[in-house]
């Protein structure tokens, strides 16, 4: 009984510091995400959809804190994540009303980092269940899962080099479930030149998307309006 109530002392001495060590963590990534209040980047993009034939393309990307972001294809396509789908880390952090949950660590292409699992308390969010893999030393994260009620579950791995110290990414990859031709909910294609549906592909698949950034333009503004559907930057 005395070994019993001495284990649960114990756990209630460490939990505390647990949850700090996961807050403190997660403090330091969004403090350096938070430098970033906009951004215009330039890149190339790969599309890797069953049922959309689409050449690899020159693409320019917007971002406006907290959460306004679009990919914008010169004669293409543009794609406006929504809802419950995000393809940059920003966005995902820009809610804090959740809990976070200490999940151990993994490794991510060879960098070892803490998992720690995000809970909305927002019973109305889309969102269900984020699970971010951060590089603690570097404050990044380099992996994100989203399961979502509507919009399907996905993940984004992100890769960093010249633009580290800003929490932008050099490579993203986005992947996500497909079924019976569908994207997921939240993501929203605009159909202009140069992408067309396929409909030879399986009913059941992995949809995948690639973005390589070439060169950012950081906080030297962007408009609201960019954003508008069928708007195009400049």
């Amino acid at each position: 009984m005395k070994l019993l109530v001495c284990l649960y002392g114990l756990l209630f001495f460490f939990l505390p510091s647990i949850a700090q060590n996961e807050t403190e963590l997660l403090k330091s990534v969004k403090v350096k995400l938070d430098k970033v209040a906009n951004y215009k980047a330039k890149g190339k993009i790969n599309i890797d959809v069953p049922f959309i034939k689409a050449s690899p393309s020159a693409i320019t990307v917007y971002f406006k804190h907290p959460d306004k972001f679009k990919i914008e294809k010169e004669e293409g396509l543009s794609i406006f994540p929504k809802g419950g789908v995000s393809m940059n880390v920003s966005s995902m952090l820009s809610n804090t009303n959740y809990t976070a949950v200490p999940a151990g660590e993994a490794l991510v292409k060879g960098v070892v980092t803490k998992v720690i699992k995000l809970l909305p308390l927002d019973e109305a969010s889309d969102v269900v269940l984020t699970t971010l893999y951060i590089d603690a030393k570097n404050a990044l994260v380099r992996k994100a899962s989203v399961t979502t009620k509507e919009s399907g579950s996905y993940e984004v791995e992100m890769e960093y080099s010249r633009y580290s110290d800003w929490g932008l990414p050099d490579k993203v990859v986005f992947s996500f479930n497909t079924k019976d031709y569908k994207l997921p909910k939240g993501l929203t294609f605009e159909y202009e030149k140069g992408a067309t549906k396929k409909q030879e592909a399986p009913k059941s698949t992995k949809g995948r998307i690639e973005v390589f950034y070439s060169e950012y333009s950081i906080n030297k503004g962007v408009s609201n309006a960019v954003f508008a559907d069928g708007k195009k930057g400049s």
